[in-house]
Protein backbone atom coordinates (compact mmCIF):
# COMPACT_ATOMS: atom_id res chain seq x y z
CA UNK A 1 0.00 0.00 0.00
CA UNK A 2 3.11 2.36 0.91
CA UNK A 3 3.95 1.79 -2.48
CA UNK A 4 0.95 2.59 -4.46
CA UNK A 5 0.99 6.61 -3.83
CA UNK A 6 4.67 7.68 -5.24
CA UNK A 7 3.65 5.13 -8.52
CA UNK A 8 0.03 6.90 -8.47
CA UNK A 9 1.35 10.58 -8.34
CA UNK A 10 4.61 9.53 -11.21
CA UNK A 11 1.85 8.25 -13.19
CA UNK A 12 -0.71 11.16 -12.66
CA UNK A 13 2.43 13.33 -13.72
CA UNK A 14 2.93 11.75 -16.72
CA UNK A 15 -0.27 11.89 -17.85
CA UNK A 16 -0.51 15.75 -17.01
CA UNK A 17 2.68 16.44 -19.53
CA UNK A 18 1.45 14.14 -22.08
CA UNK A 19 -1.66 15.85 -22.09
CA UNK A 20 0.22 19.36 -22.30
CA UNK A 21 2.57 17.89 -24.99
CA UNK A 22 -0.41 16.55 -26.77
CA UNK A 23 -2.26 19.95 -26.78
CA UNK A 24 1.06 21.89 -27.41
CA UNK A 25 1.02 19.69 -31.04
CA UNK A 26 -2.94 20.08 -31.73
CA UNK A 27 -3.05 16.27 -32.44
CA UNK A 28 -6.00 15.17 -34.93
CA UNK A 29 -8.34 13.43 -33.02
CA UNK A 30 -10.90 12.10 -35.45
CA UNK A 31 -9.60 9.12 -37.87
CA UNK A 32 -8.01 10.43 -40.72
CA UNK A 33 -5.88 7.27 -41.95
CA UNK A 34 -5.66 6.17 -45.80
CA UNK A 35 -7.05 3.01 -44.29
CA UNK A 36 -10.20 1.59 -42.42
CA UNK A 37 -9.72 1.21 -38.38
CA UNK A 38 -9.90 -2.26 -37.48
CA UNK A 39 -12.40 -3.40 -35.19
CA UNK A 40 -9.92 -6.27 -34.06
CA UNK A 41 -8.11 -3.20 -31.87
CA UNK A 42 -7.98 -0.18 -29.76
CA UNK A 43 -6.04 2.99 -30.50
CA UNK A 44 -4.95 6.18 -28.88
CA UNK A 45 -2.63 9.07 -29.73
CA UNK A 46 0.39 9.34 -27.82
CA UNK A 47 3.43 11.47 -27.66
CA UNK A 48 6.74 10.82 -26.28
CA UNK A 49 10.32 12.77 -26.03
CA UNK A 50 13.31 11.93 -27.77
CA UNK A 51 17.15 12.71 -26.19
CA UNK A 52 16.88 15.98 -28.08
CA UNK A 53 13.98 17.55 -26.45
CA UNK A 54 11.58 16.75 -29.67
CA UNK A 55 8.07 15.66 -29.20
CA UNK A 56 7.05 12.68 -31.46
CA UNK A 57 3.34 12.48 -32.31
CA UNK A 58 2.33 8.78 -32.57
CA UNK A 59 -0.82 6.00 -32.76
CA UNK A 60 -1.13 3.71 -30.54
CA UNK A 61 -2.57 0.20 -31.24
CA UNK A 62 -3.59 -2.44 -28.47
CA UNK A 63 -5.30 -6.02 -29.12
CA UNK A 64 -8.29 -5.43 -27.47
CA UNK A 65 -8.59 -8.16 -24.97
CA UNK A 66 -5.48 -9.27 -24.23
CA UNK A 67 -3.79 -9.57 -21.04
CA UNK A 68 -0.29 -9.91 -19.41
CA UNK A 69 2.46 -7.78 -20.82
CA UNK A 70 2.91 -8.59 -24.71
CA UNK A 71 5.85 -7.82 -27.18
CA UNK A 72 5.62 -4.67 -28.97
CA UNK A 73 6.30 -3.04 -32.38
CA UNK A 74 7.59 0.30 -32.99
CA UNK A 75 7.04 1.33 -36.88
CA UNK A 76 7.93 4.18 -39.25
CA UNK A 77 8.20 5.29 -42.88
CA UNK A 78 8.32 5.53 -45.68
CA UNK A 79 10.67 8.34 -45.63
CA UNK A 80 8.71 11.81 -46.08
CA UNK A 81 5.47 9.92 -45.14
CA UNK A 82 2.99 9.86 -42.20
CA UNK A 83 1.66 7.63 -39.56
CA UNK A 84 -1.28 7.78 -41.48
CA UNK A 85 -0.25 6.34 -44.04
CA UNK A 86 2.09 2.82 -44.74
CA UNK A 87 3.05 2.64 -40.81
CA UNK A 88 0.26 3.18 -39.45
CA UNK A 89 -1.30 0.03 -41.54
CA UNK A 90 1.74 -2.14 -40.72
CA UNK A 91 1.05 -1.19 -36.94
CA UNK A 92 -2.69 -1.27 -36.57
CA UNK A 93 -1.64 -5.14 -38.63
CA UNK A 94 0.40 -5.76 -35.90
CA UNK A 95 -1.85 -5.37 -33.25
CA UNK A 96 -4.24 -7.34 -34.88
CA UNK A 97 -2.13 -10.05 -34.26
CA UNK A 98 -1.34 -9.42 -30.61
CA UNK A 99 1.44 -7.04 -30.58
CA UNK A 100 1.37 -3.07 -28.80
CA UNK A 101 2.22 -1.43 -32.33
CA UNK A 102 3.37 2.34 -32.33
CA UNK A 103 3.62 4.05 -35.51
CA UNK A 104 5.29 7.37 -35.17
CA UNK A 105 5.75 11.08 -37.36
CA UNK A 106 9.73 11.30 -36.85
CA UNK A 107 11.05 14.65 -35.94
CA UNK A 108 9.93 17.75 -37.82
CA UNK A 109 7.23 15.64 -39.85
CA UNK A 110 3.83 15.14 -39.92
CA UNK A 111 2.40 15.78 -35.81
CA UNK A 112 5.81 15.48 -34.80
CA UNK A 113 7.64 18.64 -33.51
CA UNK A 114 10.55 20.50 -34.98
CA UNK A 115 11.21 23.30 -36.98
CA UNK A 116 12.11 23.79 -39.48
CA UNK A 117 9.42 21.29 -40.96
CA UNK A 118 10.60 18.80 -43.05
CA UNK A 119 13.65 18.23 -42.29
CA UNK A 120 15.78 14.85 -41.70
CA UNK A 121 19.29 13.69 -39.63
CA UNK A 122 20.47 10.22 -39.90
CA UNK A 123 21.19 10.99 -35.72
CA UNK A 124 18.19 12.29 -35.29
CA UNK A 125 15.91 9.91 -37.09
CA UNK A 126 17.81 6.95 -35.26
CA UNK A 127 17.13 8.26 -32.04
CA UNK A 128 13.59 8.68 -33.03
CA UNK A 129 13.33 5.02 -33.43
CA UNK A 130 15.26 4.63 -29.97
CA UNK A 131 13.12 7.22 -28.21
CA UNK A 132 10.13 4.76 -29.64
CA UNK A 133 11.48 2.30 -27.83
CA UNK A 134 11.96 3.79 -24.78
CA UNK A 135 8.19 4.74 -25.06
CA UNK A 136 6.92 1.33 -25.15
CA UNK A 137 9.40 -0.08 -22.65
CA UNK A 138 7.52 2.17 -20.17
CA UNK A 139 4.33 1.01 -21.27
CA UNK A 140 2.45 -0.94 -18.44
CA UNK A 141 1.04 -3.70 -20.94
CA UNK A 142 4.56 -4.09 -22.61
CA UNK A 143 7.42 -6.64 -21.52
CA UNK A 144 10.63 -4.76 -21.90
CA UNK A 145 12.50 -7.26 -23.24
CA UNK A 146 9.95 -8.19 -26.29
CA UNK A 147 10.33 -5.12 -28.73
CA UNK A 148 11.02 -4.71 -32.09
CA UNK A 149 11.23 -2.70 -35.03
CA UNK A 150 9.71 -2.03 -38.32
CA UNK A 151 11.21 0.39 -40.81
CA UNK A 152 9.34 1.17 -43.76
CA UNK A 153 11.06 2.05 -47.44
CA UNK A 154 13.77 4.71 -46.55
CA UNK A 155 13.23 4.08 -42.68
CA UNK A 156 14.01 0.45 -43.20
CA UNK A 157 17.39 1.79 -43.51
CA UNK A 158 17.12 3.55 -40.67
CA UNK A 159 15.62 0.64 -38.65
CA UNK A 160 19.01 -1.30 -39.49
CA UNK A 161 20.83 1.71 -37.95
CA UNK A 162 19.20 1.76 -35.06
CA UNK A 163 19.16 -1.99 -34.04
CA UNK A 164 22.78 -1.67 -35.19
CA UNK A 165 23.09 0.71 -31.83
CA UNK A 166 20.32 -0.09 -29.60
CA UNK A 167 20.82 -4.04 -28.16
CA UNK A 168 17.17 -3.82 -26.62
CA UNK A 169 15.69 -4.09 -30.19
CA UNK A 170 15.81 -7.85 -30.17
CA UNK A 171 14.22 -8.25 -33.57
CA UNK A 172 14.33 -5.64 -36.99
CA UNK A 173 12.34 -5.90 -40.59
CA UNK A 174 13.24 -3.82 -43.24
CA UNK A 175 10.74 -3.56 -45.73
CA UNK A 176 10.93 -2.60 -49.32
CA UNK A 177 14.43 -0.98 -47.74
CA UNK A 178 15.96 2.26 -49.11
CA UNK A 179 19.55 3.07 -47.77
CA UNK A 180 18.96 6.81 -47.70
CA UNK A 181 22.23 7.63 -47.43
CA UNK A 182 24.26 5.87 -49.97
CA UNK A 183 21.42 7.32 -52.70
CA UNK A 184 21.65 10.79 -51.53
CA UNK A 185 25.40 10.49 -51.86
CA UNK A 186 25.36 8.25 -55.22
CA UNK A 187 22.34 8.89 -56.99
CA UNK A 188 19.85 5.79 -57.83
CA UNK A 189 21.85 2.86 -58.99
CA UNK A 190 25.11 4.73 -57.92
CA UNK A 191 24.41 6.23 -61.24
CA UNK A 192 26.50 9.45 -59.73
CA UNK A 193 28.92 7.40 -57.31
CA UNK A 194 31.92 9.97 -58.28
CA UNK A 195 33.68 12.83 -56.63
CA UNK A 196 32.55 15.87 -59.46
CA UNK A 197 29.29 14.74 -58.96
CA UNK A 198 29.20 14.91 -55.20
CA UNK A 199 30.79 18.31 -55.10
CA UNK A 200 28.66 19.61 -57.68
CA UNK A 201 25.30 18.41 -55.47
CA UNK A 202 27.42 20.04 -52.31
CA UNK A 203 28.59 23.49 -54.35
CA UNK A 204 24.61 23.49 -54.86
CA UNK A 205 23.42 23.17 -51.64
CA UNK A 206 25.62 25.06 -50.00
CA UNK A 207 24.36 28.01 -52.73
CA UNK A 208 20.70 27.01 -51.80
CA UNK A 209 21.51 27.71 -47.93
CA UNK A 210 21.96 31.50 -48.62
CA UNK A 211 19.40 31.72 -51.77
CA UNK A 212 16.15 29.96 -49.97
CA UNK A 213 17.20 27.69 -46.97
CA UNK A 214 13.04 27.44 -46.49
CA UNK A 215 12.30 26.37 -50.23
CA UNK A 216 10.83 23.06 -50.71
CA UNK A 217 11.69 20.15 -53.14
CA UNK A 218 10.97 15.97 -53.67
CA UNK A 219 7.83 15.64 -53.20
CA UNK A 220 6.30 12.85 -56.05
CA UNK A 221 6.24 14.84 -59.24
CA UNK A 222 2.73 16.16 -59.98
CA UNK A 223 1.41 16.52 -62.53
CA UNK A 224 2.81 12.91 -63.53
CA UNK A 225 4.93 13.17 -66.75
CA UNK A 226 4.18 10.53 -69.28
CA UNK A 227 7.83 9.44 -69.94
CA UNK A 228 8.46 9.21 -66.19
CA UNK A 229 9.97 5.99 -65.10
CA UNK A 230 7.61 3.31 -64.07
CA UNK A 231 8.92 3.23 -59.97
CA UNK A 232 7.59 6.83 -60.21
CA UNK A 233 4.01 6.64 -61.56
CA UNK A 234 3.94 3.70 -58.85
CA UNK A 235 4.65 6.18 -56.28
CA UNK A 236 2.50 8.88 -58.38
CA UNK A 237 -0.64 5.97 -57.55
CA UNK A 238 0.45 5.66 -54.09
CA UNK A 239 0.71 9.32 -52.56
CA UNK A 240 -1.18 11.46 -54.67
CA UNK A 241 -4.32 9.48 -55.69
CA UNK A 242 -7.07 8.65 -53.36
CA UNK A 243 -5.02 5.11 -52.60
CA UNK A 244 -2.67 7.02 -49.98
CA UNK A 245 -2.55 10.88 -50.47
CA UNK A 246 -2.56 12.46 -46.72
CA UNK A 247 -2.69 16.07 -46.20
CA UNK A 248 0.51 16.18 -43.83
CA UNK A 249 2.51 13.83 -46.01
CA UNK A 250 5.84 15.67 -47.79
CA UNK A 251 5.47 13.02 -49.90
CA UNK A 252 1.55 13.74 -50.86
CA UNK A 253 2.49 17.23 -51.20
CA UNK A 254 5.65 19.73 -51.80
CA UNK A 255 8.29 17.38 -50.48
CA UNK A 256 11.19 18.23 -48.38
CA UNK A 257 13.36 21.29 -47.33
CA UNK A 258 15.53 21.27 -50.42
CA UNK A 259 18.24 21.47 -48.00
CA UNK A 260 16.67 19.31 -45.54
CA UNK A 261 18.05 16.13 -46.36
CA UNK A 262 22.00 17.58 -46.86
CA UNK A 263 23.57 15.68 -43.58
CA UNK A 264 22.17 11.85 -45.53
CA UNK A 265 24.65 13.18 -48.51
CA UNK A 266 27.90 12.51 -46.86
CA UNK A 267 26.90 9.94 -44.66
CA UNK A 268 26.88 6.09 -44.88
CA UNK A 269 25.10 5.10 -41.73
CA UNK A 270 25.11 1.00 -41.92
CA UNK A 271 28.85 1.03 -41.44
CA UNK A 272 28.41 -1.27 -38.68
CA UNK A 273 24.98 -3.59 -39.12
CA UNK A 274 27.15 -6.95 -39.87
CA UNK A 275 27.42 -6.45 -36.11
CA UNK A 276 23.99 -6.97 -35.76
CA UNK A 277 23.13 -9.63 -32.90
CA UNK A 278 19.46 -9.74 -32.85
CA UNK A 279 17.19 -11.06 -35.58
CA UNK A 280 16.88 -9.03 -38.78
CA UNK A 281 14.76 -9.82 -41.74
CA UNK A 282 15.47 -7.54 -45.02
CA UNK A 283 12.18 -8.03 -47.24
CA UNK A 284 12.09 -6.45 -50.95
CA UNK A 285 9.40 -7.02 -54.11
CA UNK A 286 11.23 -9.11 -57.15
CA UNK A 287 10.12 -5.78 -59.20
CA UNK A 288 11.13 -3.24 -56.95
CA UNK A 289 12.68 -0.89 -58.69
CA UNK A 290 15.16 -0.67 -54.76
CA UNK A 291 15.35 -4.44 -54.62
CA UNK A 292 19.11 -3.30 -54.55
CA UNK A 293 19.36 -1.76 -51.66
CA UNK A 294 17.87 -3.97 -49.55
CA UNK A 295 19.87 -7.25 -51.39
CA UNK A 296 23.50 -5.31 -50.99
CA UNK A 297 22.44 -4.46 -46.90
CA UNK A 298 21.47 -7.80 -46.26
CA UNK A 299 24.76 -9.44 -48.19
CA UNK A 300 26.63 -6.63 -46.26
CA UNK A 301 24.77 -7.30 -42.99
CA UNK A 302 25.58 -11.02 -42.94
CA UNK A 303 29.32 -11.12 -44.91
CA UNK A 304 30.54 -7.60 -44.20
CA UNK A 305 30.61 -6.83 -47.65
CA UNK A 306 28.87 -6.33 -50.60
CA UNK A 307 28.31 -4.00 -53.80
CA UNK A 308 27.85 -0.70 -52.87
CA UNK A 309 29.94 -0.78 -49.73
CA UNK A 310 33.26 1.44 -50.28
CA UNK A 311 34.18 -0.89 -46.25
CA UNK A 312 34.80 -4.06 -45.96
CA UNK A 313 34.26 -5.53 -42.21
CA UNK A 314 34.18 -9.01 -40.65
CA UNK A 315 31.60 -11.11 -41.57
CA UNK A 316 28.47 -11.37 -38.45
CA UNK A 317 28.67 -13.07 -35.06
CA UNK A 318 25.11 -14.20 -35.49
CA UNK A 319 24.56 -15.00 -39.16
CA UNK A 320 21.69 -17.72 -38.57
CA UNK A 321 19.04 -15.51 -37.32
CA UNK A 322 19.50 -12.98 -40.85
CA UNK A 323 16.79 -13.46 -43.50
CA UNK A 324 16.45 -12.25 -46.89
CA UNK A 325 12.56 -12.31 -48.41
CA UNK A 326 11.96 -11.76 -52.20
CA UNK A 327 8.33 -11.37 -52.93
CA UNK A 328 7.34 -12.36 -56.09
CA UNK A 329 6.08 -10.32 -58.43
CA UNK A 330 5.98 -7.43 -55.90
CA UNK A 331 7.09 -3.96 -56.80
CA UNK A 332 8.55 -1.32 -54.44
CA UNK A 333 4.66 0.32 -53.33
CA UNK A 334 2.93 -2.91 -53.15
CA UNK A 335 4.65 -3.49 -50.07
CA UNK A 336 3.28 0.18 -48.41
CA UNK A 337 -0.18 -1.22 -48.58
CA UNK A 338 -0.53 -4.72 -50.44
CA UNK A 339 -1.13 -3.04 -54.02
CA UNK A 340 -4.23 -3.74 -56.15
CA UNK A 341 -4.64 -4.87 -59.62
CA UNK A 342 -5.76 -1.71 -60.41
CA UNK A 343 -4.28 1.95 -60.23
CA UNK A 344 -5.69 4.12 -57.55
CA UNK A 345 -6.40 1.57 -55.33
CA UNK A 346 -9.15 -0.01 -57.18
CA UNK A 347 -9.62 -3.72 -58.35
CA UNK A 348 -8.53 -6.44 -56.04
CA UNK A 349 -6.56 -6.37 -53.35
CA UNK A 350 -2.95 -8.21 -53.92
CA UNK A 351 -1.97 -8.57 -50.23
CA UNK A 352 1.57 -8.87 -50.93
CA UNK A 353 2.74 -8.36 -47.68
CA UNK A 354 3.28 -11.57 -46.01
CA UNK A 355 1.47 -10.46 -42.51
CA UNK A 356 1.39 -14.38 -41.91
CA UNK A 357 5.31 -14.21 -41.88
CA UNK A 358 6.13 -11.17 -39.89
CA UNK A 359 4.13 -12.20 -37.25
CA UNK A 360 6.03 -15.58 -37.40
CA UNK A 361 9.06 -13.92 -37.52
CA UNK A 362 8.03 -11.50 -34.05
CA UNK A 363 7.06 -14.49 -32.14
CA UNK A 364 9.90 -16.51 -32.92
CA UNK A 365 13.07 -13.23 -32.02
CA UNK A 366 10.85 -11.67 -29.40
CA UNK A 367 10.23 -14.70 -27.34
Amino acid sequence: MLAAGPMTACHQKEQTKTGENMKKLELTQEWDKVFPLSDKVNHRKVTFETQYGLTLAADLYEPKDAQGKLAAIAVSGPFGATKEQSSGLYAMRMAERGFVALAFDPSYTGESSGEPRRTASPDINTEDFMAAVDFLSKQGNVNAEKIGIIGICGWGGIALNAAAADPRIKATVASTMYDMTRVSGNGYFDSEDKEESRHAAREAMAKQRLSDPQAMAGGVVNPLPDDAPQFVKYYYDYYITERGYHKRSGNSNDGWRAIGTQAYTNARFLYYINEIRSAVLVMHGEKAHSRYFGEAAYKYMVEGKAEGYHVVGKPNPNPGNKELLIIPGASHCDLYDGGYTELVGKGEPKNLIPWDKLETFFNENLK
